[in-house]
């Protein structure tokens, strides 16, 4: 008999991404994915509802900004608050090696493109709403919650691409290249 083996939603995670990059998204199956990770099927529902989430599973970086925009200096601006608990986002990511292989999936497959999408639009709106409990006005804090995650996604990128430069040294870069495209 095989001795149990921990991490079952760790093992699930690489199983998927190497499968979804030998052959596919679209033809990849959760059996598939649950035999490769020595799981069965009903084990890979327990951490999954679906194949898609094993992208886009977790809820760690949405409660880490929101814990850091909650315990924030109260005379920051929201601008800010937004983007200085976006710099420390890569203290909850995974590896740069697994990040960079899930964004190839990901721009391979429309499907997921869009859920990563829909995943950031939650991202915002968690963080426009611990805004709002800092009191700004609903509308203008999911308007900066959603200008912040647009320079969050541009540093991300940047991030991944360039291992010796600081996620929080790119949010800051691309804030600035915002602020200089605006500014007459």
């Amino acid at each position: 008999m095989p001795r149990w083996e921990s991490d079952a939603q760790g093992r699930l995670e690489r199983a998927a991404l190497e499968l979804f990059e030998t052959q596919g998204f679209e033809r990849t199956t959760v059996a598939q994915i649950a035999g490769a990770a020595g799981l069965t099927e009903r084990s890979f529902y327990r951490y999954f509802p679906d194949k898609r989430e094993v992208l886009f599973a977790g809820s760690e970086l949405e409660a880490h900004l929101v814990a850091r925009v909650e315990t924030a200096a109260p005379d920051l601006m929201p601008f800010e608050v937004l983007l200085t608990a976006l710099g420390t986002a890569d203290e909850v990511f995974r590896s740069r090696e697994f990040l960079l292989r899930r964004v190839k999936v990901i721009a391979a497959n429309p499907a997921l493109a869009e859920r990563d999408l829909i995943k950031l639009a939650d991202v915002a709106g968690a963080l426009a709403r611990a805004l709002e409990r800092r009191g700004v006005e609903p509308g203008e804090a999911r308007f900066i919650a959603d200008v912040v995650i647009a320079i969050a996604r541009r540093a991300t990128s940047r991030w991944l691409a360039d291992p010796a430069a600081t996620l929080s040294e790119l949010i800051a870069q691309a804030a600035a290249e915002l602020r200089e495209a605006v500014t007459p």
